[in-house]
């Protein structure tokens, strides 16, 4: 069985890697397994300066899945170079994806400048969730021009691949992909997480502090698919997937949707070795479906309308 996909010009032995803020740097999960099984791996977000986050409760349960509102708490790009890089480089001797965060085209352009200097990192993954701070906090991802804008920016200033993620809090996700890719984006990885609220009864105000959170895990996967499947028939570069992947099985499902590589997210918070046992399940799940290379079954639901 082959699991090898090819993802933005890098080689990666299965599609699999742990997403952003839910994996560290890698070295958190390296007591649990040989984290070097993965594809790749999403670091935490990361901005130009240390940020704390948002004040009080940040996590809460739902039915399936969860919401998290922990405001891209992080130590700024540089101590995550200067500190963190070198920790990681000790467990993880792949690339990794630098997943960027920034309120400002400046920001993201700052940042990815610095990482696409660093040879831990093979992939610029930008995350156009955020509030623009000169647009009325308006997110860069929810505008084709704005997402655009981003893009075009970060491409001129870096050499590696740029792959923007995009919110699925949207009207049309495909219109927002596709002014990436006109761009020059290098690809898309979709999605990041929905918007919800939990309120305490017993308080009756919200659970979370900053009110609203991202919710993730097994109820959004639906959604995630969804979402892959209509970029897919718009764009043509490749797509990571996001949403509620638990199981082998969700893997194949996504890449017959139109994923070229699936990021893990939430279930790496409930069992460490999530990833691990998706990519152990793989072979078996493949033979089930008479796969012999995944590579193969990219997009593989919409052959009948190409």
């Amino acid at each position: 069985m082959d699991t090898k996909v090819s993802l933005c010009g890098l080689t990666l032995d299965n599609p699999l890697i742990p997403a952003s803020g839910t994996f560290g740097y890698g070295y958190e999960y390296s007591d649990f397994y040989d984290i070097n099984i993965l594809g790749s791996l999403s670091i935490k977000g990361t901005t130009l300066n240390d940020r704390y986050g948002n004040e009080g409760i940040r996590v809460a349960e739902t039915a399936s899945g969860m919401l998290n509102s922990v405001g891209l708490q992080n130590h700024g790009v540089d101590y995550v170079i200067e500190k963190e890089f070198p920790r990681m480089r000790e467990v993880f001797k792949k690339p990794a994806v630098a997943n960027i965060s920034g309120f400002s085209v400046e920001e993201y352009v700052a940042v990815a400048e610095k990482f696409d200097a660093c040879d831990e990192i093979g992939i610029l993954e930008i995350n156009v969730s955020c509030p623009n701070v000169h647009s009325g906090g308006i997110a860069f991802g929810t505008d084709p021009s704005a997402a655009a804008t981003v893009t075009e920016a970060v491409k001129k200033a870096v050499k590696k691949p740029v792959v923007m993620k995009l919110s699925p809090n949207v009207t049309d996700i495909a219109a927002i992909a596709k002014a990436c890719e006109n761009a020059g984006a290098d690809g898309i990885c979709l999605i990041n997480t929905l918007k919800g609220v939990r309120i305490d009864m017993n308080r009756r105000r919200p659970l979370l502090g900053n009110v609203t959170g991202g919710l993730s895990g097994p109820a959004v996967f639906p959604v995630a698919l969804a979402m892959i499947w209509s970029v897919y028939k718009t764009c043509s570069i490749p797509i990571i997937g996001c949403g509620g992947v638990t199981t082998a099985s969700d893997v194949i499902e996504m890449m017959m949707a139109g994923a070229t590589a699936v990021e893990v997210g939430a279930a790496n918070l409930v069992n460490p070795a999530a990833c691990k046992d998706i990519i152990e399940a793989l072979p078996s799940v493949m033979k089930k479906y008479k796969i012999d290379r995944l590579s193969d079954i990219i997009g593989a639901a919409h052959r009948e309308d190409k």
